[in-house]
Protein backbone atom coordinates (compact mmCIF):
# COMPACT_ATOMS: atom_id res chain seq x y z
CA UNK A 1 0.00 0.00 0.00
CA UNK A 2 1.24 3.11 -0.96
CA UNK A 3 1.29 6.12 1.21
CA UNK A 4 -0.79 9.13 0.90
CA UNK A 5 0.95 12.66 1.39
CA UNK A 6 -0.99 14.77 4.43
CA UNK A 7 -2.32 18.32 3.93
CA UNK A 8 -4.08 20.03 6.23
CA UNK A 9 -7.34 22.31 5.50
CA UNK A 10 -7.80 26.05 6.86
CA UNK A 11 -10.26 28.82 6.82
CA UNK A 12 -11.65 31.28 8.51
CA UNK A 13 -15.07 30.48 9.89
CA UNK A 14 -15.37 34.87 9.02
CA UNK A 15 -14.88 34.63 5.59
CA UNK A 16 -16.88 31.25 5.22
CA UNK A 17 -19.53 32.47 6.74
CA UNK A 18 -22.85 30.18 6.30
CA UNK A 19 -20.87 28.33 3.46
CA UNK A 20 -18.33 26.92 6.03
CA UNK A 21 -19.53 23.10 5.88
CA UNK A 22 -20.08 23.38 1.84
CA UNK A 23 -16.33 24.51 2.40
CA UNK A 24 -14.73 21.91 4.22
CA UNK A 25 -16.79 19.24 2.46
CA UNK A 26 -14.89 20.88 -1.23
CA UNK A 27 -11.95 20.96 0.77
CA UNK A 28 -12.07 17.14 1.72
CA UNK A 29 -13.06 16.55 -1.90
CA UNK A 30 -10.46 18.22 -3.97
CA UNK A 31 -7.70 16.57 -1.17
CA UNK A 32 -9.13 13.25 -2.01
CA UNK A 33 -8.77 13.70 -5.66
CA UNK A 34 -5.33 15.06 -5.16
CA UNK A 35 -4.58 11.96 -3.49
CA UNK A 36 -4.12 13.78 0.09
CA UNK A 37 -5.26 12.70 3.24
CA UNK A 38 -6.67 15.84 4.38
CA UNK A 39 -5.84 14.71 8.80
CA UNK A 40 -6.57 17.81 10.13
CA UNK A 41 -8.64 21.38 9.72
CA UNK A 42 -8.65 24.30 11.06
CA UNK A 43 -10.64 26.33 11.77
CA UNK A 44 -10.03 29.99 12.82
CA UNK A 45 -11.40 33.58 13.25
CA UNK A 46 -10.33 37.33 13.34
CA UNK A 47 -9.77 36.89 16.97
CA UNK A 48 -7.61 34.33 16.70
CA UNK A 49 -3.73 35.78 17.10
CA UNK A 50 -0.62 33.92 15.34
CA UNK A 51 -2.54 31.84 13.25
CA UNK A 52 0.21 31.80 10.91
CA UNK A 53 2.32 30.41 13.45
CA UNK A 54 -0.71 27.67 14.23
CA UNK A 55 -0.81 26.50 10.90
CA UNK A 56 3.12 26.09 10.89
CA UNK A 57 2.86 24.26 13.67
CA UNK A 58 -0.09 21.92 12.14
CA UNK A 59 2.09 21.35 9.58
CA UNK A 60 5.10 20.19 11.59
CA UNK A 61 2.92 18.26 13.62
CA UNK A 62 1.06 16.28 11.04
CA UNK A 63 4.27 15.96 8.71
CA UNK A 64 1.67 17.47 6.10
CA UNK A 65 2.78 18.31 2.79
CA UNK A 66 -0.16 20.77 1.69
CA UNK A 67 -2.57 23.13 3.25
CA UNK A 68 -5.71 23.27 1.28
CA UNK A 69 -7.68 26.22 1.77
CA UNK A 70 -11.39 27.35 -0.09
CA UNK A 71 -9.54 30.78 -2.06
CA UNK A 72 -6.83 33.06 -1.38
CA UNK A 73 -9.58 35.52 0.74
CA UNK A 74 -9.05 32.81 3.34
CA UNK A 75 -5.00 34.40 3.83
CA UNK A 76 -6.36 38.10 3.22
CA UNK A 77 -6.06 37.76 -0.80
CA UNK A 78 -2.44 36.25 -0.73
CA UNK A 79 -0.31 33.05 0.04
CA UNK A 80 2.18 33.93 3.33
CA UNK A 81 5.70 33.32 2.33
CA UNK A 82 6.43 31.83 5.61
CA UNK A 83 3.90 29.42 4.93
CA UNK A 84 4.80 28.48 1.38
CA UNK A 85 8.14 27.99 2.27
CA UNK A 86 7.42 24.95 4.47
CA UNK A 87 4.00 23.68 2.34
CA UNK A 88 2.45 23.50 -0.96
CA UNK A 89 -0.42 25.65 -0.50
CA UNK A 90 -3.67 24.84 -3.30
CA UNK A 91 -7.01 26.64 -3.41
CA UNK A 92 -10.35 25.07 -4.46
CA UNK A 93 -11.54 28.21 -6.13
CA UNK A 94 -10.01 29.01 -8.34
CA UNK A 95 -7.95 25.85 -8.19
CA UNK A 96 -4.62 26.64 -7.67
CA UNK A 97 -1.23 25.16 -6.19
CA UNK A 98 1.36 27.57 -4.63
CA UNK A 99 4.21 25.30 -4.53
CA UNK A 100 6.71 25.41 -1.53
CA UNK A 101 9.96 26.74 -2.71
CA UNK A 102 13.06 23.87 -2.79
CA UNK A 103 15.18 26.70 -2.66
CA UNK A 104 15.13 29.91 -2.06
CA UNK A 105 14.03 32.10 -5.67
CA UNK A 106 16.58 34.21 -7.51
Amino acid sequence: MQHQPAAIGFLRHDVSGTHQRWDQAQMRQLARRLGYDLCRTLVYGPETSEILEEVRDAISQNEADAVITPSLEHFDGEIPDPLVQVADVITVTPENTYARWRTRPS
